[in-house]
């Protein structure tokens, strides 16, 4: 089974609105059940994702509603349980997603044929499956996101009565439900499709990672790197967070896992607690658009835009540099006003030595990369990725069971040949392998345990995926109602009428929307919103359109630290012993710098490497990138020093008052600074 989470890291009751997941599987005979349940759900999404089963597309999306279902309102109610009542109704609900699942498979045929004339059964079935959707998504993320699509859902119903330009045509209530709940454009849309293909596999590829030891890794890495340089207990989050990011899609997945200890370190070295939490939620939520993973939004993007996935991530990856920067540089600042120093560094890991020891774990990681920037989908990249990470973990516990050094080097040789193997030979080879080795692991005490490690890391890449997959689910009927109805167009009519005065009031606006939406629903819905209404109409002002989406994606991923509801804050806040509104509040402070970003990329798209704009024409596309890049540099600078106050140079807020250093853990008290005589005239105020 799971081990016990921290009980630290456990949150409160208030907090457990935010994400009642931060637990893991209960005990006793329903948590076992559940956990099977989400191993099952795990290998099912693998299955279809190698094609070792395959079904239609639609079947795939059903069944993965259904998985949702099954395994989210039982582990909710388990996890809060009060009784025998709400386990009743969780098991009822969760068997009515699985019926409506199995009436999609069974009725694939039937139901294209019909299609767009229901039966009543069919509605029936629909309007279960509107019910279970929103059901889930309240349970888990609370009650905005099912507020605002069931906005959108009356829209469609009673549009009609509104006045002009608000109005539509009118649907009847059987074509409501049959766009929503059948077909590719209401909840079985595009998000969906993402989420039961790329997310999932990502989710689970993170899952495996962390579980070898990759958390470690990156974090004796980030000790060694910046540990013992000025306030370096918060430079190690922010550059840990970083790498964190490139394997795991989820900030609140980054922040119970890197935060469990980098907040306690910053705590010790002296920072406060909610400026340590602050840190870890902005640098976790930066992680979703550290390539090569980006989160599910980049997924969904590519697929909405019909782009290859290295566009999406050639016009990230500098801003993602930039906003770490822009991190690094806040708390770089924040050690300098309090005069925190840098932990000893003979104490401090070697960077080399732990990338000598575990570099087999970034092989995989390494193979995504390759995949993904040659041109292969990201569906077979996750799948080749995920694949190598499995032989790797159960190779590593072969190979122990063989007595000489030469054995092992032919084995592993072996094995890496057989891995290479699958761009010639298919998928086959590979499962065929991991087929061996699982049997040969199973023979052993050592190989069973790393099969239980396998196990764990499936039920958990599955336990992290329910909030992403009932909120892509939910959220298409959001985007049902903007196919339906054309909704869309109202809103970006408005965006381009104040655009047609003022391009920064119409950015404004924008970044208004997603702050606001930010305020109760995750980075995915959020994003999917904002770029159906706004990316248009942006794109309609000459805004290029990836830039556009992008835009609306970094003010996505901030939305994520405003208050009130700002769920990596209060993921944090159990960890920080802290309260999560002052940890946003603190977050948002860090996350100051970035705000200038993505302005400046509207205005010179050189800043996402991507042509046109001005500056481009008129001094030529590398020389805008390089100025565009130092300007932007130099607006963090300043942007920092406003936010916390203190410069770099020692004169905190222009009076020359250097502050009394705070002793560090680490090292042994610091002598008040020296009173110079140009200074001793501040100092004797």
């Amino acid at each position: 089974m799971m081990p016990e989470p921290d009980r630290d890291a456990v949150p409160t009751q208030g907090e457990m609105t935010h994400d009642p997941l931060l637990q893991g599987f209960p005990q006793g005979r329903t948590g076992r059940v559940l956990f099977w349940i989400a191993v099952a759900f795990s290998l099912y999404q693998i299955a279809t994702a190698a094609h070792l089963l395959n079904l239609p597309s639609q079947v795939i999306r059903a069944l993965h509603v259904g998985f949702l279902c099954l395994l989210g309102f039982p582990l909710l109610a388990a996890i809060g349980r009060r009784g025998p009542g709400p386990m009743a109704l969780a098991w009822a609900m969760a068997g009515a997603g699985v019926v409506v699942a199995g009436y999609q498979w069974v009725e694939y045929g039937a139901l294209i044929l019909r299609s767009g004339d229901p039966t009543v059964t069919d509605t029936a079935v629909g309007v279960l499956l509107l019910v279970v959707v929103f059901a889930a998504a309240w349970l888990l993320m609370g009650p905005a996101l099912p507020i605002i699509a069931g906005l959108f859902l009356v829209y469609c119903l009673l549009g009609q009565y509104l006045p002009s330009p608000l109005n539509h045509r009118g649907y009847s209530f059987r074509q409501v439900i049959d766009h929503m709940s059948f077909g590719t454009e209401g909840i079985y849309g595009i998000p969906t499709y993402v989420s039961s293909t790329y997310i999932f596999l990502f989710i689970l590829f993170g899952a495996f990672l962390e579980k070898a030891g990759m958390i470690r890794l990156f974090t004796d890495v980030a000790l060694g790197l910046v540990g013992h340089r000025q306030g370096g207990a918060a430079k190690v989050a922010v550059v840990s967070s970083g790498l964190m990011g490139t394997i795991s899609g989820s900030g609140v997945a980054n922040v119970v896992t890197t935060g469990q200890f980098t907040i306690p370190l910053m705590k010790r070295f002296g920072y406060r607690p909610a400026f340590a939490g602050g840190v870890e939620a902005t640098a976790s939520m930066g992680g979703q658009i550290m390539p090569p993973v980006m989160g599910a939004v980049a997924f969904i993007m590519a697929e909405t835009l019909g782009v290859e996935y290295h566009e999406v991530v050639r016009a990230a990856i500098v801003p993602a540099m930039l906003y770490f920067a822009s991190t690094f540089w806040m708390v770089h600042l924040e050690a300098g006003k309090f005069g925190l120093r840098g932990m000893a560094k003979e104490d401090l890991p070697s960077p080399m030595a732990a990338v000598k020891k575990n570099w087999p774990l970034l092989l995989p990681l390494l193979m995504l990369i390759y995949l993904l920037f040659s041109g292969y989908t990201p569906l077979f990249a996750g799948t080749v990725g995920l694949a190598l990470t499995l032989l790797l973990i159960l190779g590593g516990a072969a190979v122990l069971n063989l007595p000489a050094f030469q054995m092992r080097v032919i084995f592993w040789v072996v094995l890496g040949l057989a891995s290479a193997s699958f761009l010639r030979y298919g998928i086959g080879i590979v499962a065929a392998t991991l087929a061996i080795l699982i049997l040969w692991c199973a023979l052993s005490a050592g190989g069973r345990a790393t099969l239980a490690l396998c196990r764990d890391s499936l039920a958990e890449g599955a336990k992290t995926a329910l909030p992403v997959g009932i909120a892509c689910a939910v959220v298409g009927v959001i985007i049902g109602t903007m196919t339906l109805t054309g909704a869309a167009n109202t809103f970006g009519q408005f965006i381009v009428a104040v655009g047609d005065k003022s391009l920064f009031l119409s950015l404004l606006l924008t970044m208004l929307t997603c702050i606001i939406l930010g305020m109760g629903i995750p980075t995915i819905p959020n994003y999917i919103i904002t770029s159906s209404i706004a990316g248009p109409a942006l794109l309609d002002l000459g805004v290029p359109l990836i830039v556009s989406h992008m835009f609306v994606f970094y003010f996505g991923i901030l939305a994520d630290l405003t208050p009130p509801v700002a769920l990596a804050c209060f993921a944090a806040a159990p960890i920080a012993r802290e309260s999560g509104l002052r940890i946003s509040i603190e977050a948002v402070k860090v996350a100051a710098a970035g705000f200038v970003i993505p302005f400046m990329a509207v205005y010179t798209p050189a800043l996402m490497l991507q042509d046109g704009g001005a500056l481009a024409a008129s001094i030529g596309y590398l020389p805008a990138v390089l100025y565009i890049v130092a300007k932007t540099v130099l607006a963090i600078g300043l942007w920092g020093v406003a936010v916390i106050g203190w410069s770099a140079c020692g004169w905190p807020c222009g009076k020359g008052c250097l502050p009394r250093p705070r002793p560090s853990p680490w090292s042994p008290p610091f002598p008040p600074p020296t009173r110079s005589a140009s200074r001793s005239a501040c100092l004797r105020r």
